[in-house]
């Protein structure tokens, strides 16, 4: 029987220390505390019966049986303690190896080894780790290349959450706005825009859910118009909020009403020489052919509408080929020779009108492009500079070498344009002065052909005017680089 006892006395013993060492190291999984409460209870409850059903039988065993039962427990308590140290430090090594699993030196941690439970959860582990660290580094990658993107975008990018705080941005909303950038997350967007119809979109996007589209015109954004998409922000991984983009349409608004306005002009452009034709020749065909006083004179007016017409198709023929650009390649030209031939060509009106052509200083330089379109050039701004100068006026022409690059001024003595004017001057069939320009043959379009053409030669055109003094127009025109 005593053998017995010293048999079940280790169990006693490794039971509670497997009960501590749980403990410990913080295994509160409420079955295996209970199993573990469950397994040493038992045997506990086992072995005092068996001692007191030893004792009943012989009492002679008692004390022998009591400390053989406590030097067992004594042995028992040190192994317990060596295994719960080999223990305690195997799974501290998890602990650490878990914690620092996105450390990049994560690698150099030991983990446990051997083939029990922890030597195998540390394999699990070690094999495990790279493809953590891959996904992690994946999901940065894609997060900055996101954030790249968004950051990029020409368009604004704004979302709010359910409160109405800013919880991103990109830069282009806050350059659109005039916010300082970066913008502070949490920002409360009253704060950010002060304009009620970005907020009345947003709330409606959070209280019903759906996507709207609509067209702003923010005061924060210099008066600029923008189509905005906005709709529900939410997500199995986000808070309920709402995501607006905004796509500035000034410039197609600008566009579209110079479209309008292009229409308009080509029909009244068109409509009132034909109809000038249309009734003198109505008046002709009643009986003024018969007129011998009248008839010339009415024949007279009927070619000039025609020739109007007709310099009103050779210029939206000339512009539409300068839009297309499909040209020949463009060769070397001399900005002096095509200057002389245009003055050759306007001197004859500039003489009848009274007006002197000065030539400044004019360098030969040369250009690539196509003579007759430079000559257009220049013939457009003196014909301009001729018409709308002063009896006895000037008009002078300089061209200089600017590094590699032709500047070539044009002034005049004349009439000059108005400062509210000038930023419309080159477009199609816009007149200063509507009356004076038709009275002398205008088409409305020699400074927008001026603009295309320059432009399609890589230059610029300005313009500097002042009212009652004159105008003086400076065109930048690239050089041949050889």
């Amino acid at each position: 029987m005593y053998q017995r006892v010293l048999a079940f006395g280790p169990i006693l013993g490794d039971g509670l220390v497997l009960y501590c060492v749980a403990y410990r190291l913080g295994m509160r999984t409420q079955v295996v505390r209970r199993f573990l409460w469950s397994a040493s209870l038992l045997i506990i409850a086992w072995l005092l019966a068996l001692d007191v059903y030893v004792t009943q039988q012989d009492s002679a065993l008692m004390y022998p049986l009591m400390g053989a039962s406590l030097l067992i427990l004594v042995l028992a308590a040190g192994l317990a303690w060596l295994f719960r140290r080999a223990f305690v430090r195997r799974a501290e090594q998890l602990r650490s190896f878990t914690e620092r699993l996105l450390d990049p030196d994560v690698f150099d941690y030991d983990l446990p080894t051997g083939d029990d439970e922890l030597g195998a959860l540390g394999r699990s582990l070690r094999r495990t780790a790279p493809r953590i660290h891959a996904l992690v580094d994946g999901l940065k990658v894609e997060g900055a290349r996101r954030e790249a993107i968004l950051a990029s975008m020409v368009e604004g990018v704004l979302a709010v959450d359910k409160d109405l705080r800013v919880t991103f941005c990109n830069d282009s909303f806050a350059r659109m706005v005039g916010a300082r950038i970066p913008v502070n997350s949490g920002t409360r967007l009253p704060e950010l825009v002060r304009d009620p119809g970005l907020l009345d979109l947003m709330t409606a996007v959070l209280l019903t859910s759906e996507r709207v589209e609509r067209r702003l015109s923010l005061p924060a954004a210099a008066g600029h118009s923008f189509d905005v998409l906005a709709g529900p922000l939410a997500g199995p991984s986000t808070t309920p909020g709402a995501l607006a983009i905004f796509h500035d349409v000034t410039e197609l608004e600008r566009l579209e009403r110079v479209r309008k306005d292009f229409v308009a002009n080509v029909s009244h452009e068109l409509r009132t020489p034909l109809a000038a034709i249309h009734g003198y020749a109505e008046t002709l065909l009643a009986g003024a052919l018969e007129d011998q006083e009248n008839k010339r004179k009415f024949v007279e007016v009927i070619l000039a509408q025609a020739s109007r017409l007709t310099n009103i198709a050779s210029d939206l023929l000339a512009l539409s080929e300068l839009e297309r650009a499909r040209t020949a390649p463009p060769q070397q030209v001399s900005v002096r020779a095509a200057l002389e031939s245009a003055l050759r060509i306007v001197e004859t009106n500039a003489a009848s009108r009274g007006v002197r052509l000065i030539r400044g200083t004019v360098d030969d330089v040369k250009i690539m492009t196509h003579q007759l379109r430079l000559e257009q050039v220049f013939v457009n701004l003196l014909d301009n500079a001729v018409k709308f100068n002063r009896p006895q006026g000037e008009v002078r022409v300089e061209v200089q070498s600017s590094g590699r690059s032709a500047c070539i001024t044009i002034g005049d003595t004349g009439i000059g344009i108005p400062s509210e004017d000038l930023p419309r001057i080159f477009e199609r069939f816009y007149r200063v002065d509507k009356a004076r320009s038709r009275d002398m043959g205008g088409t409305g379009l020699g400074l927008s052909i001026v603009k295309h053409a320059v432009e399609q030669m890589g230059g610029t055109v300005t313009v500097d005017s002042r009212l009652g003094e004159g105008t003086k127009f400076t065109v930048m025109i690239p050089g041949n680089p050889n």
